[in-house]
């Protein structure tokens, strides 16, 4: 009895423990920062708010991405109602340029061993920037790195160097500089370390109660990936490019309809890739330029310069295609992709397009048409009339040049209703 009672007693006094005891959720952003990751980061802070979490942990590993969706991911790390702790890892993981911004903006800002956090100089891609443009973008994006740094009370010095000098920092140099606040070698041992932390949210101070917090790890949903994907420039080329071959074929070739669906999905997924990205309308109309003289090159002889100038077309197009607002945004499309969409758009309008074409200008095969020309032999004898075997088909002929003789190879040369006038092939 008395062991019974003193049960009762531990459960009733563990039990609002258990009940006390937070959720931490957790999520992981791998990859180029875009708008399907700041979409991701937004609608996560929002359900861990909205589930009462203690705290939502962000594993990063980013080599960087675009400045308007880095903004995006700050705001809303700033204004969030739950504390957001950015968790650089696992091991050889990277915060790099946009990935800086995001760490420094954290509530708390955790690095794993063997990674590293640094260089956000602005770089240029495709056209370059003259000296006084640089010197504006840079100075823009150190103000902006040096608001977060003080909002957090981090070391601001070494955030402007990281943004002027592109210096970057191991994980232990960064807790030494006062850039994050703690080393942790898994997601346990960061939530024990951070226990009992004080931490100033949008609508207060909160103190985290960590240590024997349950976890939940999020992954992406299968459309949450598909957006990601989409959102890399690269594969919106190539979904352009293959939605602009599938039309063209179809077009050349009318009632194929597989060319055709897929050179409609291809398109629309572009369409939506390029909506989510900062696009250049002049590649993209130097891109279609490109394509119009393809097609030229097959009707008008040009011995080869329409050819030349839509490889030229295309490669310029797609080097000025994603042509970033600013130098800290991250974004290009790989050469090696632009060499295999401008080689094979080259061969496939010299050679696919232009078998199709030639095809339909061939001489006919059947019908009155196809007899014209065609050899047959005479099966009596033709003085003048008899008749002749063309084809496998026995017809009615008349000898233009009689008499030819049973046996003889004969050519036609002209049809007159169900009759045909042929010649001895000898003569």
């Amino acid at each position: 009895m008395r062991t019974l009672l003193i049960n009762v007693y531990l459960l009733c006094f563990l039990l609002p423990l258990n009940a006390h005891a937070g959720v931490v959720r957790v999520i992981t952003i791998d990859g180029t920062i875009n708008p399907a990751s700041a979409e991701f980061l937004h609608s996560e802070i929002q359900r861990a708010s909205e589930e009462g979490a203690e705290c939502l942990v962000v594993r990063l590993n980013t080599p960087g991405g675009l400045l308007k969706s880095t903004r995006v991911m700050v705001s809303d790390i700033l204004d969030s109602p739950l504390p957001v702790v950015i968790y650089v890892a696992p091991g050889g993981s990277q915060a790099a340029s946009a990935g800086v911004f995001i760490t420094l903006a954290a509530h708390i800002a955790a690095m794993a061993p063997g990674t590293n956090i640094g260089a956000a100089h602005p770089v240029t891609t495709g056209e370059q920037m003259d000296s006084i443009m640089m010197m504006k973008v840079t100075n823009d994006a150190a103000a902006f790195i040096r608001t977060i740094s003080e909002k957090r009370h981090r070391n601001v010095a070494w955030a402007e160097d990281a943004v002027r000098k592109s210096v970057s920092l191991t994980e232990t140099e960064a807790l030494q500089k006062k850039v994050i606040d703690t080393i942790a070698t898994s997601v346990d041992d960061l939530l024990r370390k951070i226990d009992g932390k004080q931490v100033q949210v949008s609508n207060g101070t909160r103190i985290l109660a960590t240590k024997d917090a349950r976890i939940d790890v999020y992954e992406k949903t299968f459309q949450e990936k598909f957006l990601d994907i989409l959102s890399d420039p690269n594969i919106a080329y190539i979904f352009m490019m293959l939605g602009i071959y599938g039309l063209l074929f179809e077009l050349y070739n009318p009632g194929a309809i597989l060319p055709g669906i897929i050179g409609v999905i291809g398109l629309i997924l572009a369409f939506y890739s390029l909506h989510t990205l900062p696009i250049n309308y002049a590649g993209l109309a130097l891109i279609l330029f490109g394509i119009i003289l393809f097609v030229l090159e097959l009707k008008i002889t040009s011995h080869g310069f329409l050819t030349a100038g839509g490889i030229t077309s295309l490669i310029l197009g797609s080097v000025m295609l994603f042509q970033t607002s600013s130098a800290l945004d991250m974004l290009s499309l790989s050469w090696e992709v632009i060499a295999i969409a401008a080689a094979f758009s080259a061969i496939f309008f010299i050679f696919a397009i232009g078998m199709g074409i030639r095809a339909q200008r061939r001489k006919p095969t059947t019908g009155v048409q196809g007899l014209l020309g065609s050899v047959g032999q005479a099966i009596t004898d033709l003085d003048p009339d008899g008749q002749v075997k063309i084809h496998g088909e026995i017809w009615n002929a008349t000898a233009v040049q009689p008499p030819i003789k049973r046996g003889d190879k004969v050519i036609v040369e002209q049809v007159e209703n169900l009759t045909i006038k042929v010649r001895s092939l000898d003569s």
